[in-house]
Protein backbone atom coordinates (compact mmCIF):
# COMPACT_ATOMS: atom_id res chain seq x y z
CA UNK A 1 0.00 0.00 0.00
CA UNK A 2 1.16 3.51 -0.52
CA UNK A 3 2.51 4.93 2.57
CA UNK A 4 1.44 8.39 1.52
CA UNK A 5 -1.76 7.25 0.33
CA UNK A 6 -2.91 5.50 3.70
CA UNK A 7 -2.03 8.78 6.09
CA UNK A 8 -4.64 10.83 7.22
CA UNK A 9 -5.11 14.55 6.24
CA UNK A 10 -5.84 17.05 9.51
CA UNK A 11 -8.59 18.97 8.54
CA UNK A 12 -8.34 22.49 10.32
CA UNK A 13 -11.54 23.58 11.67
CA UNK A 14 -11.46 27.02 8.96
CA UNK A 15 -11.62 24.56 6.39
CA UNK A 16 -14.84 22.64 4.91
CA UNK A 17 -15.36 19.70 2.81
CA UNK A 18 -17.72 18.48 0.47
CA UNK A 19 -17.60 15.41 -1.46
CA UNK A 20 -20.25 14.91 -4.25
CA UNK A 21 -19.15 11.53 -6.17
CA UNK A 22 -15.57 11.96 -7.82
CA UNK A 23 -16.23 15.61 -6.97
CA UNK A 24 -14.03 17.68 -3.75
CA UNK A 25 -15.02 20.94 -3.12
CA UNK A 26 -12.70 22.80 -0.33
CA UNK A 27 -13.59 26.09 0.69
CA UNK A 28 -11.77 28.11 3.11
CA UNK A 29 -10.79 31.85 4.13
CA UNK A 30 -8.34 32.48 0.87
CA UNK A 31 -11.14 30.73 -1.54
CA UNK A 32 -12.55 27.70 -2.82
CA UNK A 33 -11.09 24.70 -4.82
CA UNK A 34 -12.67 22.46 -6.42
CA UNK A 35 -11.24 19.50 -8.08
CA UNK A 36 -12.82 16.00 -9.70
CA UNK A 37 -11.01 12.51 -9.51
CA UNK A 38 -11.09 9.82 -10.92
CA UNK A 39 -13.23 6.37 -9.63
CA UNK A 40 -10.05 4.74 -8.61
CA UNK A 41 -9.84 5.79 -5.15
CA UNK A 42 -13.05 6.52 -2.37
CA UNK A 43 -12.64 9.59 -0.30
CA UNK A 44 -14.12 9.93 2.92
CA UNK A 45 -14.55 12.24 6.08
CA UNK A 46 -14.24 10.75 9.82
CA UNK A 47 -13.46 12.41 12.99
CA UNK A 48 -12.48 15.37 11.24
CA UNK A 49 -9.70 13.68 9.27
CA UNK A 50 -9.89 13.03 5.58
CA UNK A 51 -8.92 9.07 4.16
CA UNK A 52 -7.92 8.27 0.75
CA UNK A 53 -8.57 4.64 -0.07
CA UNK A 54 -8.23 3.14 -3.49
CA UNK A 55 -11.02 0.48 -4.82
CA UNK A 56 -8.68 -2.30 -6.53
CA UNK A 57 -5.10 -3.23 -6.33
CA UNK A 58 -4.38 -2.32 -10.10
CA UNK A 59 -1.18 -0.75 -11.08
CA UNK A 60 -3.12 2.58 -12.16
CA UNK A 61 -4.91 2.69 -9.21
CA UNK A 62 -1.78 2.42 -6.40
CA UNK A 63 -0.58 4.84 -8.69
CA UNK A 64 -3.34 7.21 -8.56
CA UNK A 65 -3.70 6.32 -4.70
CA UNK A 66 -0.48 8.36 -3.39
CA UNK A 67 -1.60 11.58 -6.21
CA UNK A 68 -5.23 11.79 -4.71
CA UNK A 69 -4.13 12.32 -1.58
CA UNK A 70 -1.25 14.89 -2.36
CA UNK A 71 -3.85 17.08 -4.62
CA UNK A 72 -6.22 17.07 -2.11
CA UNK A 73 -3.43 18.20 1.12
CA UNK A 74 -2.55 20.86 -1.67
CA UNK A 75 -6.24 22.14 -1.46
CA UNK A 76 -6.80 21.91 2.31
CA UNK A 77 -3.73 24.06 2.72
CA UNK A 78 -3.77 26.58 -0.06
CA UNK A 79 -7.48 27.51 0.75
CA UNK A 80 -6.44 27.49 4.50
CA UNK A 81 -3.36 29.45 4.07
CA UNK A 82 -1.38 30.63 0.75
CA UNK A 83 1.38 28.97 -1.45
CA UNK A 84 4.14 31.11 -2.43
CA UNK A 85 7.69 31.34 -5.00
CA UNK A 86 9.83 33.71 -4.61
CA UNK A 87 11.75 35.14 -7.96
CA UNK A 88 15.47 36.91 -7.68
CA UNK A 89 16.23 38.83 -11.07
CA UNK A 90 20.43 38.84 -10.74
CA UNK A 91 22.12 41.32 -13.36
CA UNK A 92 23.05 44.58 -14.01
CA UNK A 93 19.55 46.64 -14.90
CA UNK A 94 17.50 43.42 -14.49
CA UNK A 95 14.47 44.66 -12.53
CA UNK A 96 10.58 43.89 -12.06
CA UNK A 97 7.51 46.38 -11.91
CA UNK A 98 3.81 46.00 -11.30
CA UNK A 99 1.20 48.24 -13.04
CA UNK A 100 -2.15 46.97 -11.52
CA UNK A 101 -2.53 43.52 -13.20
CA UNK A 102 0.27 43.10 -14.90
CA UNK A 103 4.24 42.29 -14.64
CA UNK A 104 6.97 44.03 -16.38
CA UNK A 105 10.10 42.18 -16.48
CA UNK A 106 13.58 44.13 -17.45
CA UNK A 107 16.00 41.38 -18.42
CA UNK A 108 18.73 42.86 -20.77
CA UNK A 109 16.50 42.88 -23.80
CA UNK A 110 15.89 46.10 -25.99
CA UNK A 111 11.96 46.26 -25.10
CA UNK A 112 10.61 45.28 -21.31
CA UNK A 113 8.66 41.75 -20.85
CA UNK A 114 4.81 42.15 -20.37
CA UNK A 115 3.14 39.41 -18.39
CA UNK A 116 -0.41 39.42 -17.61
CA UNK A 117 -1.53 38.11 -14.03
CA UNK A 118 -4.06 36.03 -13.53
CA UNK A 119 -7.32 36.98 -11.49
CA UNK A 120 -6.68 34.13 -8.54
CA UNK A 121 -2.91 34.92 -8.40
CA UNK A 122 -1.65 37.45 -6.81
CA UNK A 123 2.29 39.27 -6.93
CA UNK A 124 3.80 41.10 -4.44
CA UNK A 125 7.00 43.39 -5.04
CA UNK A 126 9.32 42.90 -2.04
CA UNK A 127 11.84 44.70 -4.18
CA UNK A 128 12.78 45.91 -7.62
CA UNK A 129 14.65 42.68 -7.94
CA UNK A 130 12.20 40.57 -5.54
CA UNK A 131 8.65 39.18 -6.42
CA UNK A 132 6.89 36.57 -4.34
CA UNK A 133 3.93 35.02 -6.10
CA UNK A 134 0.96 34.13 -3.86
CA UNK A 135 -2.03 31.76 -4.59
CA UNK A 136 -4.04 28.94 -3.58
CA UNK A 137 -3.89 26.47 -6.35
CA UNK A 138 0.09 25.19 -5.69
CA UNK A 139 0.10 24.12 -9.46
CA UNK A 140 -1.09 27.39 -10.79
CA UNK A 141 1.78 28.98 -8.91
CA UNK A 142 4.61 27.05 -9.69
CA UNK A 143 3.63 27.54 -13.45
CA UNK A 144 3.32 30.94 -13.04
CA UNK A 145 6.81 31.20 -11.51
CA UNK A 146 8.43 28.48 -13.74
CA UNK A 147 6.66 30.79 -16.68
CA UNK A 148 8.46 33.99 -15.57
CA UNK A 149 11.64 31.97 -15.06
CA UNK A 150 11.87 31.12 -18.57
CA UNK A 151 11.91 34.56 -20.22
CA UNK A 152 15.34 34.80 -18.89
CA UNK A 153 17.11 31.39 -16.95
CA UNK A 154 20.10 31.81 -15.26
CA UNK A 155 23.10 31.51 -17.10
CA UNK A 156 26.33 29.51 -15.92
CA UNK A 157 28.84 31.78 -16.65
CA UNK A 158 28.12 34.63 -14.61
CA UNK A 159 24.71 34.02 -13.30
CA UNK A 160 23.02 36.55 -14.37
CA UNK A 161 19.34 35.48 -14.89
CA UNK A 162 15.99 35.07 -12.90
CA UNK A 163 15.82 32.38 -10.82
CA UNK A 164 14.15 31.08 -7.64
CA UNK A 165 15.50 32.32 -4.09
CA UNK A 166 17.74 29.74 -3.01
CA UNK A 167 18.51 28.33 -6.05
CA UNK A 168 22.06 27.25 -6.68
CA UNK A 169 23.35 27.84 -9.68
CA UNK A 170 26.40 25.62 -11.17
CA UNK A 171 28.89 27.73 -12.71
CA UNK A 172 31.46 26.98 -15.12
CA UNK A 173 35.06 28.07 -15.27
CA UNK A 174 35.63 30.41 -18.42
CA UNK A 175 37.58 30.99 -21.57
CA UNK A 176 41.29 30.69 -19.64
CA UNK A 177 43.82 32.69 -21.70
CA UNK A 178 47.12 31.55 -23.13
Amino acid sequence: MSRIGKKAIEIPSTISIQIEKEKVIVKGKNGNLEKSFLNLVSIKIEDNKLFVTRIDDSKKAKAYHGLSRVLIQNMIYGTDQNFSKTLVAEGIGYKFQVDKKKLILNVGFTHPVEFFIPEDLSIKLESPTKIVILGIDKEKVGLLASKIRDIRPPEPYKGKGIMYEGEKIIRKAGKTGK
